[in-house]
């Protein structure tokens, strides 16, 4: 851990408290909230500090996050300012850069270093790795070189540019999506359209089109209403797509195929590689597919399955799966878990889990079997029984006390408790081996 303090002004909900888990290891960690009752909950949960006061918060910080709505951010930029350590360093992590980088530039003092960032994902993200963040200092000191590269050394994609091209790029990459989407899932509301009905219709790249549409509207709608209204180029783009919905519709509206066509083919030509876009979206379409077929193959085996949020590993004998649904039973009951939200363990990612998390029973296991047995097929058939984690022959044997077309076979077996080890051995059994 490095001897610093960072402090995260709305560390309790949010972004904010995703930072928590990304910084907790390195740094002393202290966060404020609106809610006290919940900001002290989530402090005890994530083994940092709890701060009432946004100015003592201030006062004892070495990097202080804002981590607020982006409405109240220049707000509370002035109101911690006057508070800040000398030589202490201010980030913000707002999806616009103009504003609060020129707020932090007026009321921090000369002894106060800024980095204004945006770092381009959200709360649900688990890994930092390959993920992109977005720096707009207006100017560099000491403290920028460190978060540039303490960024840089979690394998993250740290973008340098100014709050004007950020926030430009951002009216595309966000305002432009958000309302795009937003308005389609408008007007799905507004026909009245039973998407649970659609699901029998859908084609790949509709279903993706969907979950993006959901993931954007699920969003914290007052976050994405001032997403959109406090860009600077967000009346441009707005108006630009309105535009183009009402030439697209007058265009097929009035008949005028000629018109449609060269409006598709331009707007093809405009969107860059095709061939790279066609590859990632086969890429998403055979990732869905193969984890859905994945599941299928394995009902009625033992597996493991991953929360893709909370990272909890689930390890049982799945039942059945439905469209959106895997069963798993787990001991005595039987857990639902949404396809969407897991994935399934690899042999030996599930392996090594049950090396870390379970009590293991190991025992040599002599058992005289014909010599034509097959060894391969007794392995694969111990290794799939439930509560084993491993099998290894140890050692053959044919000596005087052996028949000549017989051999006695020695394994190894790692399991979970006693009566798996027992399991194994009526398996041989009905093998026809004798144990000796």
């Amino acid at each position: 851990m490095i001897e610093m303090n960072v402090g995260i002004i709305g560390g309790s909900s949010g972004l904010g408290r995703t930072l928590i888990y990304y910084f907790r290891n390195d740094f002393d960690v202290f966060i404020s909230g609106r809610d006290h009752n919940k900001g002290r909950k989530v402090a005890d949960e994530a083994g940092v500090n709890y701060i009432e006061s946004n100015e003592e918060l201030t006062k004892i910080s070495d990097l202080l996050v804002i981590s607020v709505p982006i409405h109240n951010t220049s707000d509370v930029i002035r109101e911690v300012a006057p508070f800040m350590k000398p030589g202490s360093v201010m980030v913000d992590v707002t999806s616009i850069k103009e504003e609060p980088t020129k707020t932090m530039s007026e009321v921090l003092p000369d002894n106060v270093e800024y980095v204004p960032t945006h770092p381009i994902f959200g709360p649900r993200t688990t890994e930092l790795d390959n993920q992109v963040i977005v720096l707009t200092a207006d100017r560099k000191g000491e403290w920028y070189e460190k978060i540039r590269s303490y960024l840089e050394s979690k394998n993250m994609r740290v973008i340098e540019t100014t709050a004007e091209k950020h926030d430009y790029m951002m009216a595309v990459v966000q305002v432009l999506t958000h309302f795009s989407f937003i308005s389609t899932a408008s007007a799905i509301e507004k026909l009245k359209i039973d998407i649970s009905e659609t699901e029998d219709y859908e084609s790949p790249i509709y279903n993706l089109m969907i979950d993006m549409i959901a993931r954007i509207v699920s969003q914290n709608p007052y976050l994405t209403y001032y997403i959109q209204f406090m860009n600077n180029n967000g009346d441009k783009i707005r108006n630009t797509f309105a535009e183009a919905v009402l030439e697209i519709r007058d265009a097929i509206n009035d008949g005028n195929e000629e018109k449609f066509i060269e409006i598709a083919i331009n707007a093809t030509k405009h969107m860059g590689d095709i061939q790279n876009a066609l590859g990632r979206s086969d890429k998403a379409i055979s990732a869905l597919s193969h984890e859905y077929s994945l599941l299928n193959k394995s009902v009625g085996k033992e597996v493991g399955l991953k929360h893709i949020y909370s990272g909890k590993i689930h390890v049982g004998i799945l039942e059945k799966v439905n469209d959106k649904t895997a069963f798993l039973k787990e001991t005595k009951q039987v857990k639902k878990l949404r396809i969407a939200n897991i994935e399934v363990l690899s042999d030996a990612e599930l392996y090594r889990w049950k090396l870390d998390n379970y009590t293991k029973k190991v025992e040599s296991i002599s058992c005289v079997f014909s010599k034509d047995v097959d060894v391969n097929v007794i392995q694969k058939t111990v290794k799939d029984m439930h509560k084993i984690i491993d099998i290894s022959l140890t050692d053959k044997y044919n000596g005087p006390q052996i028949d000549d077309d017989h051999i006695s076979l020695t394994f190894e077996v790692i399991a979970l408790d006693k009566d798996a080890i027992n399991s194994v051995k009526e398996l041989f059994t009905g093998f026809g081996g004798r144990i000796r």
